[in-house]
């Protein structure tokens, strides 16, 4: 089964979402987290620095460990909160994905979503994140 790894971008109480362009094969149209297939040879952590420089120009200087596993896209996904990384977000994949925004937790349910899990990923993440009390 192919592997795909993904980001949670946190910033505040806000995630950051790349919406897929409609010329896109799979899943066009459609609001999605950062990341993409792993390559071949590729570790996990590799692929996501990887797509992270490719599709938004950012690093990350120390992945912390994934924050869970899922499986959809009919694909295996693992999934990393991160709330620090180097650079400015940018679109650096506009084939890929016509918009970057970032948006609340309470108003993803209004967009039209690659996959309905992004929701409580997105909500795990920005809890995952926050400092404790």
């Amino acid at each position: 089964m192919p592997q795909i790894v993904m980001a949670v971008l946190v910033r505040d109480d806000e995630v950051l979402l790349c919406h897929r362009t409609a010329e896109r094969e799979w899943y066009p149209n459609v609001w999605d987290l950062p990341g993409g297939h792993v390559e071949d040879i590729e570790e996990l952590d590799d692929a996501l620095q990887r797509e992270l420089e490719e599709e938004l120009g950012i690093t990350v200087a120390e992945l912390p460990e994934p924050m869970l596993g899922v499986s959809f896209y009919d694909v295996e996904g693992t999934v990393w909160a991160l709330p620090r990384w180097n650079g400015e977000v940018e679109n650096r994949a506009p084939q890929e994905h016509d918009d970057l925004r970032w948006f609340r937790i309470d108003h993803l349910g209004d967009l039209d979503l690659a996959a309905p899990q992004i929701v409580e990923l997105c909500r795990l993440a920005v809890e995952s994140t926050l400092p404790d009390r």
